[in-house]
């Protein structure tokens, strides 16, 4: 068990994927994303393992990521937030807002 004090450090942002570029570096399938989080947070980079989904099913599509963790490097990449999604067997499936969400929105 966590305190709920833990828990509300946590800074989780709805954002809106703006660009998305091939990982072939990456040990595991990836992409590497461009996620805007509206004025406050600004654009952010991202590695996510979600290579289940087209280029073209991600850009422009609303996400929920943590955007206070320290940046980690991924190879040649430095991934600034994490990306969140659910786990079914080998794939992730993106979190995602409800319809009227806004980029910048705090999950609280």
């Amino acid at each position: 068990m966590i305190a709920w004090d833990d828990f509300a450090k946590v800074d989780v942002r709805v954002g809106r994927i703006v660009e998305v570029t091939a990982f072939p570096e990456a040990r595991k399938p990836a992409w590497k994303l461009r996620i805007d989080f509206g004025p406050e947070v600004g654009v952010r980079r991202s590695s996510a393992q979600i290579t289940n989904y087209r280029r073209e099913e991600l850009v422009g599509r609303l996400v929920l990521a943590v955007v206070n963790f320290p940046p980690r490097q991924i190879g040649p990449f430095r991934s600034e937030v994490l990306t969140l999604g659910t786990y079914r067997d080998d794939t992730v499936l993106l979190v995602q807002p409800a319809t009227g969400a806004q980029p910048g929105d705090r999950l609280g």
